[in-house]
């Protein structure tokens, strides 16, 4: 069972990562704007990834009988100065994203809530892969330059990233 802090500080979870999944559709609209379909596809992918983390949390809240308690999602940017900018936006956003994980984490340590530090440890291992990415892309587009055949090229590699729907676990 849950914590009344614990459930509270996931519910404030899911709407980060709900708040990460609009931030990110509006990145692939603004991308599919200025004609960046790659980017845009990236980005699509990315927001399938991070509603995927809201509603592992929303399922781990109701399965520990806790309740749900949804917030107002706060409007994203919806424009971005180039590609360069929406990544290392998208770099500082995952950086959040890790603190508030981490916080998670060090609350059921002090709550002695097992269970939810062990459902966490996804979420820590998530972040490593997401800042990673974002740091990859970052290190390419500064190579390539932001403009011309380098984001072309950066463009079409991004744009063949799959979305790929978890598998559920619960029907094993």
């Amino acid at each position: 069972m849950l914590s009344k802090k614990m459930e509270e500080a996931l519910n404030g979870q899911i709407n980060k990562e709900m708040y990460s999944a609009y931030l990110y559709m509006s990145m692939s609209a603004h991308s599919t704007n200025v004609g960046l379909p790659g980017f845009a596809n990236w980005f699509m992918v990315q927001y399938n990834e991070e509603m995927e983390h809201a509603m592992k949390i929303y399922d781990y809240v109701n399965d520990q009988g806790g309740k749900i308690k949804l917030k107002a999602i706060d409007e994203p940017l919806s424009t971005f100065k180039d590609a360069m900018d929406m990544f290392q936006k998208t770099l500082k956003h995952e950086q959040f994203i890790t603190k508030s994980i981490n916080e998670l984490v060090d609350l059921a340590i002090k709550e002695k809530d097992h269970a939810t530090q062990i459902f966490l440890q996804w979420f820590v291992t998530e972040q490593i892969e997401e800042e990673g990415n974002d740091n990859d892309i970052i290190a390419k587009l500064e190579l390539a330059g932001d403009k011309g055949n380098g984001l072309f090229m950066i463009d079409k590699e991004i744009g063949a990233r799959v979305y790929a729907p978890p598998v559920d676990e619960k029907q094993d």
